[in-house]
Order: structure tokens, then C-alpha cells, then sequence
């Protein structure tokens, strides 16, 4: 066995209904004195307790979808004229985003605090989208210094957005396994990840505001984007960020639309993966553990219900295929892909 590993440095804390005090104490640790807070208007009411314990010098609550430049660069301008010395983000992967997008700028340190399964907390990957072209990066500089997972912000998490989040978390895990980074600690990280998401959202699903189902499903989720920011993004990640940029598409709901395909298209030449996963679920097949999963949670299903055009296959075939790794376990043709894309697109071939 031959294989480096690199664990990124992060301070998480789990504190459910107590949010305010646990970020407020990461300010403090961090020697925060000017808390620029980023949290959409949608995600004022979960932020007004957080906000209420801290030095806020600015509140700023443009939060956009994909990141755009302009959006970004507005954020990085605002942050600069307050004087901030420590961004607070509240919400989901989004607005994660946007504070990567200062961050990477600024050198400012940055405290998470999520209200989805996004993962996007605990990775070291920035993403903006300029026109239809989303492009991504990895820099330590947009790494949160701290995480605070506090359960009790995800009870008021529609159903239909916990199912794609939960299933998008579960996208990073898959990913994971070869990706152009795996590792065996990635592999083991994102097994343990899957088997967390798999016993948490059943839970969620049927009760939206139980701690214990949130609590469960936010460590899979967590565990999913350590071994992702360690593997690298892979097929599936490759694929959504190319759909994601080129169409507008809604984020999570494309990773649970995709991943089934992925899984499917991929598994049968990656047999460690595929063992992995299919323990993980419990199950004699990774796509079988899988599919009863997507069942259970009555999963998105086709690109098309989320605005992609039917003429965008086609036009997405090249982008794709040129951001896929060299060394994806089944090698991808336009045809194979194209094959995959419509099935994705229909929502027809898999569960």
C-alpha cells in the first residue's frame, strides 16, 4: 500500500440548540472583534439569535445561487469598507459560497454555520459562475476555520430540499471513492458517511424536526465533504457543476438527479467502490442499496423538472466530457455520455 493523505485543518463543533453561544465562542477563539454576517433573507430568522451574541459590523444578505462574479465581488466590497475581521455564514451552500468568495480575497477567517447537508462547510473548494460557465478551485484560504452544526437550525428544512441535500451529501460520499485524489482514508470516511445518510434522512424524511434524524444525517453529511475535499471531484461533480452553470440549475436537486446515473455508469469497473458502498447500505448492490434509499425519500428524479432543456444534451457533451478525470473508472465516450445525460434528463433507467 502506497498513498498520501492530507487532513485539512478545522475545528468542528456539534451544539444542537445552542448555536449562538458555540459560534460566539469560535469568534472569540479566533480573536474576532468585526463580524461580517453573510445569511440570505430567507435565513434571517435562524440568524437573528447568532447575530444578537455577536460584534456584527455588517449584515449583508445578496446571496445567489452558483455564486456569480458580480454577486461575489459586490460581498467582497462590502466586506472591505465595514473593517470585518471575521465573516459568520448562516445558511446553506450558497451562502457558504459567497463567504469563500470573500474569503479567497480577503484572507478573512470564516466561522459556518449550516442549515442544509451541503458539505460545502468543510472543504477547501470555491466555486463562481461567470455567464454560463461555473468554474471551480481549490485554495486553503476559503477552508472555515470552524464549523458549528447545531441540529435545531434544520428543523424548519422543507422536505422536498432535505431529500436533495441529504442526496447531494451522499453524491460527495460516492464521488469519494474515485475520485482523482482517493485514498483508503477517503474511502473509509465517505463508507461511514454513507452509512450515516443512509440511516438519518429515512428519519428525517419521516419526521422533518427530529433532532436525532438531523443530528445523524449532519455527520454522514460531514463526514462526506472531508473525504470529498480529500478525493477531489470526480464524474459526478464534473457533470453537475458543468449543468449547474450552463442551465441555472437548482444545486442539490441536480446532484440527486444525477447520482444514480453516475453510480451505475461507473460501479461495475470499480469493484472496491462498489463493495464499499454496497456494505454501507446494507445491501447485495450499491445501486440496489441505492434505488431503496431514492424509494424511501421519493427522490428527485429528472433534470427536465428543474428547468433543463432537452437541446442542452447536447451542448453539454464537450464541457463535460473535458472536465471528467483521465483516470475515471469507466472510460467515457460521447456516445456512453450522452447515453447517461438523456437517462438523467428523463429520469428514465434508474430508481
Amino acid at each position: 500500500m502506497k498513498f498520501s493523505h492530507e487532513t485539512l485543518p478545522q475545528r468542528v463543533v456539534f451544539a444542537s440548540g445552542e448555536a449562538p453561544a458555540a459560534v460566539a465562542a469560535e469568534i472569540e477563539a479566533l480573536g474576532g472583534s468585526k463580524v461580517l454576517l453573510i445569511a440570505s433573507a430567507r435565513e434571517a430568522a435562524l440568524a437573528e439569535p447568532i447575530a444578537a451574541q455577536l460584534p456584527v459590523v455588517l449584515r449583508h444578505d445578496e446571496v445567489v445561487m452558483h455564486v456569480p462574479v458580480e454577486v461575489a465581488e459586490r460581498a467582497r466590497q462590502a466586506a472591505v469598507a465595514s473593517g470585518a475581521d471575521v465573516i459568520v455564514t448562516v445558511g446553506g451552500g450558497s451562502t457558504t459560497g459567497l463567504g469563500k468568495a470573500v474569503a479567497m480575497t480577503t484572507g478573512l477567517p470564516i466561522v459556518a454555520v449550516p442549515t442544509t447537508y451541503a458539505g460545502s462547510e468543510a472543504t477547501n473548494v470555491w466555486g463562481l459562475t461567470e455567464g454560463e460557465t461555473k468554474t471551480t478551485g481549490v485554495d486553503n484560504r476559503v477552508l472555515p476555520a470552524s464549523i458549528v452544526y447545531d441540529a435545531e437550525l434544520l428543523t424548519t428544512l422543507p422536505g422536498e430540499m432535505t431529500v436533495a441535500s441529504g442526496l447531494n451529501a451522499m453524491a460527495h460520499c460516492v464521488d469519494s471513492m474515485w475520485g482523482p485524489r482517493a485514498d483508503p482514508i477517503d474511502r473509509a470516511l465517505a463508507q461511514e458517511g454513507i452509512a450515516g445518510l443512509a440511516a438519518g434522512l429515512p428519519e428525517v424524511k419521516a419526521d422533518s424536526a427530529g433532532i436525532d434524524g438531523i443530528e445523524r444525517t449532519l455527520y454522514g453529511a460531514y463526514l462526506a465533504a472531508v473525504s470529498f475535499a480529500s478525493a477531489g471531484s470526480g464524474m459526478h461533480h464534473k457533470i453537475c457543476h458543468v449543468l449547474g452553470g450552463m442551465f441555472n440549475l437548482p444545486h442539490a436537486q441536480t446532484h440527486a438527479v444525477v447520482l444514480p446515473h453516475v453510480l451505475a455508469f461507473n460501479a461495475p469497473n470499480a469493484p472496491e467502490a462498489e463493495r464499499r458502498i454496497a456494505q454501507a447500505f446494507g445491501s447485495a448492490t450499491a445501486g440496489q442499496g441505492l434505488a431503496r434509499l431514492r424509494a424511501q425519500l421519493d427522490a428527485p428524479r429528472a433534470l427536465k423538472d428543474y428547468g433543463m432543456p432537452e437541446d442542452g444534451i447536447a451542448r453539454a457533451i464537450a464541457p463535460i466530457k473535458a472536465a471528467i478525470p483521465a483516470d475515471n473508472p469507466t472510460p467515457v465516450s460521447e456516445e456512453n455520455l450522452t447515453t447517461l445525460l438523456r437517462a438523467a434528463w428523463s429520469g428514465h433507467g434508474q430508481s
